[in-house]
């Protein structure tokens, strides 16, 4: 089928998708094929080739190669970790989940889930810049001791609120020092510096296609052994049964080694532009950014409050909706938030800043990479200024 985009589209929704990224080197599925699981010839070479690409991204990451697992994506990342609670509670272990309600709806929903199924779980509320305090967090995690797992994302999706982990996991840890600390890092790859034991968690969640790898292939991180609800072949030792993907785990490798050693660099350049782009929209009389507090961007990395990749900003008296698709009709590709929660009316992260209804339901997401330049954001700009006569 023949792609309806053209070169006169401007994208503008990273944060769900990045494009293809190319590598040097590319895998030939004619040659790796087999399944890593068969011991003939075809099998061993794949399997040869799926452990290179988990070394790689170990290293990319800063661990040990045996804490790598290869998954489909983040959401089944998250999923793993959260219903491992369920197996210790059938087994007469009590256990409870404390999150965010800034979280993304693969950890959000399926607490629901758990809940259902008698694992309760308890949400802390944001602060007015979308971040988790550390005040909260104490006082949640001293109103509920029945928590065993704390699970708290690096980035925001919707915001691009950058939270303070390390002080959180080390409060947490004051608190409860057997608690499991879980992260959605997908935001962060590729964006951040990510030497995951440097911040003493348990667990993180990760997919390729945030980062312009393909789609299907994530990874979950797991510093030690962890129970599974669900069982099967056991590939990826029992962690995630199932026939691996690996010409995905080859291209997250190569993807994932060829962003990490220009992450500053690439941070200093994404917060230049973020910068620019924050101040033309409030120089728009009817744009807010999102929260109000939000400003050009540092380009120091270790003070970072927010990514200079993702912006939400609120334009008054025009729907989200209505916003995403009159610059769809002027070639600019938006969103009103996450991709996994675009049906989603509630707005629990805006609501949980204190935002109010009518302005969240007027802002949209922008989120940018690697090819986006100042024309591009020049263009979005006329083009909004050009929508807001009009509507």
């Amino acid at each position: 089928m023949k792609s309806n985009l053209s070169k006169n589209r401007h994208y503008f929704d990273w944060a769900a998708a990045a494009p293809p990224r190319g590598t040097t080197d590319e895998f030939d599925e004619t040659l790796l094929f087999g399944n890593p699981s068969s011991l003939y010839t075809e099998g061993r070479a794949a399997r040869s080739t799926l452990e290179d690409s988990r070394r790689r991204c170990a290293a990319a990451l800063g661990v040990n190669t045996d804490e790598i697992y290869f998954t489909s994506g983040a959401t089944e990342s998250n999923a793993i970790v959260l219903f491992s609670t369920l197996c210790r509670h059938t087994d007469g272990i009590p256990q409870a989940v404390l999150t965010s309600r800034a979280e993304h709806p693969s950890i959000i929903q399926n607490c629901v889930s758990l809940t259902r199924a008698g694992v309760p779980a308890y949400y802390i509320d944001v602060d007015r810049n979308g971040g988790t305090g550390q005040d909260s967090l104490e006082k949640a995690l001293r109103g509920h001791p029945d928590i065993t797992m704390l699970a708290l994302m690096h980035v925001n999706n919707e915001t691009g609120a950058v939270s303070n982990l390390r002080e959180l996991v080390k409060t947490a840890r004051q608190n409860k020092k057997t608690l499991h600390i879980h992260s959605d890092m997908s935001q962060a790859l590729g964006k951040l510096p990510l030497s995951l034991h440097d911040f003493d968690i348990d667990s993180a969640s990760f997919s390729a296609h945030k980062i312009g790898g393909p789609r299907g292939i994530g990874i979950l991180y797991l510093r030690g052994p962890l129970r599974t609800l669900y069982k099967g072949g056991g590939q990826e030792h029992g962690i995630r049964p199932g026939t691996e993907n690996t010409a995905g785990a080859f291209r997250f490798a190569r993807v994932l080694e060829t962003l990490t050693p220009s992450i500053r660099k690439n941070y200093t350049d994404a917060a230049k532009k973020m910068s620019y782009l924050i101040n033309s929209l409030s120089a728009i009389d009817r744009c807010t950014i999102l929260p109000e507090c939000r400003t050009a961007e540092t380009p120091d990395i270790s003070e970072a409050k927010f990514s200079p990749y993702i912006l939400l900003a609120a334009f008054e008296k025009i729907p989200g909706e209505v916003m995403v698709r009159a610059l769809d009709d002027e070639g600019f590709a938006v969103s009103t938030g996450s991709a996994c929660s675009g049906k989603a009316k509630n707005h629990e992260t805006l609501k949980s800043m204190g935002i109010s209804d009518d302005l969240a339901s007027t802002s949209i997401r922008i989120s940018i990479g690697w090819n986006t330049n100042t024309d591009d954001i020049n263009a979005l700009i006329e083009t909004i200024h050009r929508i807001l006569k009009q509507i």
